[in-house]
């Protein structure tokens, strides 16, 4: 590594994320290889303050604010374009791509969605999200920026820490999944990718990259994972997708939000999210995450209450 590499800082957005937040996982990991991190944040908070105590130069600001865009990017060669499910989104990445052309960024890592790989001009999804992570790739593309498209099929900390509750109270994964198969993938597991990436970019500029868990399996599988892994019977069941789509809204999930999870959900019955990719083993040297191993890491959250 030379010191050419070190010079200017990397910008990470969305770096202060809660559950799983790959952009703060990568800013650690970029610190913790030498490099100088820009981490993007909306609020200076608490999270904010963390990403400073770790070394990382944080900016505040909204990214659909474009002088605040400009702000965060000047002086960056390195952009991971991270941001969590919103309505805004479009606005934002593409305030972010031609600000990053602007100041002539030389590698811009995306982190989309492999929901992207089955759609095209003809066709799309009922999640406006997919279809705007579908969108910014085409406008990624018209940019001709040095881009490299992470698509990552689902989170893990999307599909069970949500169940948690369920599991710890009832022993069962409330879920309308049907008989799909998925290979949900570890937030750390994208983070360490993109990292992977960002240290050396040249020889990915150009190149996607499909992001998935060790194994495709469906619900009734994941259910003997999570008991093997917590040391007490978990079974899955199906519950209505309907139903399911009300208390998500009766929970207050955004409706932008709801519609996202809820087309996620009839693809898991359709088995749209049958997948399977070697690209996290073969970009990092290790494999992805069990869901075993991710719920002993998290078996905290999915332990019975104790009596008081």
């Amino acid at each position: 590594m030379n010191e050419a590499q070190h010079e200017f800082p990397i910008l990470v957005t969305g770096a202060a994320g809660r559950i799983g937040s790959v952009g703060r996982t990568v800013t650690e990991l970029l610190l913790a290889r030498g490099f100088r991190v820009r981490a993007q944040v909306r609020v200076d908070d608490e999270r904010a303050m963390m990403l400073r105590d770790l070394g990382a130069e944080v900016v505040v600001g909204d990214l659909l604010d474009i002088m605040a865009v400009h702000q965060a990017i000047e002086g960056c060669e390195r952009v991971c374009f991270a941001m969590s499910v919103a309505p805004t989104y479009l606005e934002a990445a593409a305030n972010v791509a031609v600000v990053a052309k602007h100041h002539g960024v030389k590698a811009f890592i995306n982190l989309s969605q492999m929901t992207v790989n089955e759609m095209d001009i003809f066709n799309t999804t009922a999640s406006p999200q997919q279809k705007q992570h579908w969108l910014v790739e085409q406008i990624l593309s018209w940019s001709e920026l040095p881009v490299v498209e992470v698509r990552p099929t689902a989170f893990m900390e999307g599909l069970f820490l949500q169940t948690a509750k369920a599991v710890a109270m009832q022993d069962k994964i409330l879920a309308p999944f049907g008989k799909g198969k998925n290979s949900a993938i570890a937030a750390v597991d994208v983070a360490r990718v993109i990292a992977e990436i960002l240290s050396d970019p040249v020889e990915h500029i150009g190149k996607t990259y499909h992001l998935t868990g060790p194994v495709s399996q469906d619900m009734d599988a994941v259910a003997r994972e999570f008991s093997a892994a917590l040391g007490r019977a978990i079974s899955y069941v199906d519950v209505p997708l309907e139903i399911w789509g009300e208390q998500l809204i009766a929970f207050g999930m955004p409706p932008h939000v709801a519609a996202h999870v809820a087309t996620m959900a009839q693809l898991h019955q359709e088995n749209r999210y049958d997948r399977f990719s070697h690209d996290v083993e073969g970009l990092t040297g290790v494999p992805p995450m069990s869901i075993r191993e991710f719920v002993q890491r998290n078996a905290h959250s999915f332990a019975p209450a104790t009596p008081e």
